[in-house]
Formats: structure tokens, sequence, C-alpha cells
């Protein structure tokens, strides 16, 4: 390996030291979680549980439920990894690929903006042929620019820790060197997608050719260096453990109290991403033996990362895609304060064989939660107030402020 190469592996780059978890490690927390997450809970002892995460939020994020207005734009499914659960990628060639043209991403964009978007979330596949004169990361920086001038003022929240690892790993670059000139592209925060499970035993089934559950972590602390706000994800309802889900959640305590501790946000917010096998590969599909999450136990395990994230993580968030819009607005009892966003597409899950849809509307979204007598509001990316002009304003469709 080449000195170049070796320099975008996050791991050799010049970041901080990883988190210590010495506090947390050297407390009985690990064990009270470990012991949350692996007992069998009878109905009163969920109930109890549900009404403690449903608390904690109510303290921590108060009883507004926010929405964000964005387009998911996922450019490529055409893949060089191959993922157990992943029914998305394609070959080139094969049946069901596609490669979005920047014309055609940026004329989404421009009728997203026109619908209300404040967001634009930008996630694809690593696509061998999405370079510019030879640069991966060159395209990328293109992609940025164009859809900034498609759609202005919109928050590009863009490119997993898996395809920033891509851009530095294909163009030989240190990851440094990535994130400053996509920043200076216009990139707005990251979403923190690949993490699915951040344990190695869990990986090397699930995903054995994608980043690892470390590389992961040191692309996370280089975001922090960076200024750069990341979402948080769990990838739950499959293979893991009980052990691996308190291990997956205390490393991202651990990552937010080190990005809190040098003066930066770190996460904005966490989200479960529960696990779908209708579409899957047929081996990952055939151990789990379900199609679609187990909604009890995907609440349950939505209160239970409320409670274990603690005040860490003050917003977190369901997924509607994956549970349906009914059960997303029910974890709104189970500790989450947040409903998602509009997205106006989506493939990535529904090619899965999520049965949650791919859009839902401003209105779609504030008539749910008005359902349970929880007030809504418009967000940001970054849970700030949209300006004036960005506001979806419901008195214009008749529902309830």
């Amino acid at each position: 390996m080449t000195g170049a190469a070796r320099s975008a592996d996050p791991s050799q780059a010049h970041c901080p030291p990883p988190p210590s978890a010495s506090d947390l490690y050297g407390s009985p927390l690990p064990g009270l979680a470990l012991a949350l997450m692996q007992r069998r809970w009878t109905g009163v002892e969920r109930e109890r549980i549900r009404v403690a995460a449903d608390a904690l939020r109510r303290r921590l994020a108060g009883n507004t439920v926010t929405y964000v207005i964005n387009r998911n734009l996922n450019s490529s499914n055409i893949c060089r990894l191959r993922c157990g659960f992943c029914a998305f990628r394609r070959d080139e060639g094969e049946a069901g690929a596609y490669r979005l043209s920047l014309e055609q991403l940026g004329e989404r964009a421009a009728e997203a903006r026109r619908l209300g978007a404040t967001e634009l979330c930008l996630q694809a596949a690593l696509d061998p042929q999405a370079r510019l004169r030879g640069s991966h990361l060159a395209w990328a920086e293109q992609l940025l620019r164009h859809l900034a001038a498609a759609a202005p003022g919109a928050h590009l929240h863009a490119f997993s820790p898996q395809e920033l690892l891509f851009f530095a790993q294909a163009d030989r670059l240190p990851l440094d060197a990535v994130l400053l000139r996509l920043r200076q592209a216009g990139l707005g925060s990251v979403p923190g997608t690949a993490a699915e499970v951040l344990s190695e035993r869990i990986r090397r089934v699930i995903c054995p050719e994608k980043l690892s559950a470390r590389a992961w972590v040191t692309v996370m602390l280089q975001l922090q260096r960076h200024g750069l706000t990341a979402t948080s994800t769990l990838m739950g309802g499959h293979i893991e453990q009980a052990a691996d889900r308190v291990a997956h959640l205390l490393t991202l305590v651990a990552l937010q109290r080190h990005a809190w501790q040098h003066h930066n946000r770190g996460f904005s917010e966490f989200v479960l991403l529960p696990f779908i096998g209708a579409s899957a590969p047929a081996p990952l599909r055939q151990r789990v033996g379900r199609d679609q999450p187990d909604t009890e136990a995907m609440l349950l395990l939505t209160a239970q990362a409320r409670l274990l994230l603690g005040p860490w993580f003050v917003h977190h968030q369901p997924s509607w895609v994956k549970l349906t819009l009914p059960q997303a607005i029910e974890a709104l009892r189970w500790g989450c304060d947040d409903i998602g966003g509009t997205l106006m597409e989506e493939h990535i899950t529904t090619m899965a064989g999520a049965g949650g849809g791919t859009c839902q509307t401003p209105q779609d979204l504030q008539r749910a939660v008005c359902s349970i007598g929880r007030p809504v509001r418009q967000r940001t990316t970054l849970y700030g107030v949209p300006p004036v002009d960005d506001a979806f304003h419901p008195a214009a469709t008749g529902l309830p402020s």
C-alpha cells in the first residue's frame, strides 16, 4: 500500500484520539443498560418504560413535535459494495440500475425548493462512474455547487461516512482535505447512516465490505473537528443482540460527550431504523425470518434508546418510511419528539419492501401529529426556526396551528 493510500484511511489520519469512555465503562451504566436491553419485560413493565421515556422526552425536548420539509435525492444505485441487507444496489447494466444526471438532480432540487423544502438530503451508492476528470471528490463538489445554484438557500445534508471515506480512498486524499473541500462547496451537515450496528461481530455478517465500526467513529471525530453536525442512527431488529445495541448506544454517547467537551454540536438527533427484510438478500432475510419490523419490539427499543442516550441526545426521530406513519406517530408516545421529513421521494428503503410510502406532505405530518393532541411546528435541519419566507403556514390549508 502506498503512503498516499494509507493517508486516506481515517484510522491513520491526524485526528483527536478516540473518545474516552472510562467514566462510562467504569460506572454501573453499561451493566444497567444491558439489563434494560436483555430483560423480557411484561406488559405493565413495558408501559412503565414508555412512561419514563416519554417523561424524559418532555423534559429535554418539550411537548412540541417538529418536522422538516425536505427532499431525498438518491443519485444512483450502482454500487461497488455488496451488503447483506441491501435491496437498493445494482451492478452497471443490471435491471433496475439507474444513474441520475446532474441536470435531473438540479431539476428535482429546484422543484423541491419551489414546494418549500429547506433541506436536500443526498445519499447514494458508491458509483464507480461518479467522477469528474477522474476524481470522485470533484464530482461531489460539482454536485453540491449545482444543487446550491438550483435551490438557493436549501441546506445540503449530504454524503454518509461511507461515501466520505470512499471519496478519500478513491482519490487518495486525507479525509481532512475531503471535508475541507466539501464544506467550501456547500456541505451543511452529514447523514449518520452506514453505522448499522457498531459491532464488528455483526458487521462481518451484514456488511463485511463496508467501513468498520472503528472507521465510522473516526469519520465522526473528523466531522467534529470540522464543525460539521451529523445525525446518528441504529439499524435494529435483525441479528443484533442486546449487548450489540448497548455498545452502539454507549459509543454514540461517548462521541457526543467528546463533541460537547470540544464545544462542537456533534449529533443533531438519533434515528432508529428498523430492518426491512421483504426484498433483502435471501441469506439475511431467511436468518431474520421477518419481512417487516416487529413494531412492538421497535417501540420498546425506541424507549430504551431514549433512556440510555439520556441528556446527550435531545432529539429522537422514528422512520415513518419503515414503520408507516401511524406507527411513527405512536413512537411519539415512546420517547420521540420529531416526526422526520416530507422526503418527497425515497428509494433505498422502498426498494427493500417497506410499506410506509415515499412522500408525506406537510399537511399529512401536521394532521397526524394533531391527531394525538400534540402541538407541531416546522424546523430546519439543525432544529432551528425556518425563515419566514420558508415557513409552511397551516392556516393556508385549514390545518390547526
